[in-house]
C-alpha cells in the first residue's frame, strides 16, 4: 500500500502541471510539440495567414533549464521533418522556425517564430 501512495502523488502532479496548446502542442504549429515543463503564455502571441504563407509567433514560459528545452527541440524536430539550420533555427517545406531562449531568474520564456522562407 505504501508503494501506491507515491505513485497517487505522482499522478496528482502530473493532472496539476500547467497546460498547453491544444494535446500539448504550440498554438498556429499543429506539430510543433511544447517541451516538458513549459506553458504557453496566454494572448502573448500573433497567428496569422499572408499570401506568402503563414506568420505565427508564441510565447511560453516554465522553470525549466534552457538546455533542456533546446536539447528537447534539437532532437525531435528532426523526426518532425525540420531540419537545423544553425542554432536554434529550423526549415521545412518552406517555412522558417525560430526559438529564442531567455533566461529571467528561475524562469525561461521561450518564443516560437514560425515565417515564410
Amino acid at each position: 500500500m505504501r508503494r501506491l501512495r507515491p505513485l497517487a502523488f505522482a499522478a496528482l502532479l502530473l493532472l496539476a502541471a500547467p497546460s498547453a496548446g491544444a494535446e500539448g502542442f504550440v498554438t498556429g504549429i499543429e506539430d510543433l510539440p511544447l517541451a516538458p515543463g513549459l506553458a504557453e503564455v496566454g494572448n502573448a502571441g500573433t497567428v496569422f495567414d499572408t499570401a506568402a504563407g503563414r506568420i505565427v509567433e508564441v510565447f511560453a514560459v516554465g522553470r525549466v533549464a534552457p538546455e533542456d528545452v533546446a536539447r528537447f527541440y534539437r532532437d525531435a524536430l528532426p523526426q518532425l521533418g525540420w531540419h537545423a539550420t544553425g542554432g536554434m533555427a529550423f526549415e521545412r517545406e518552406g517555412e522558417k522556425l525560430s526559438i529564442a531562449l531567455q533566461q529571467n531568474g528561475a524562469d525561461l520564456t521561450v518564443r516560437f517564430s514560425l515565417t515564410p522562407e
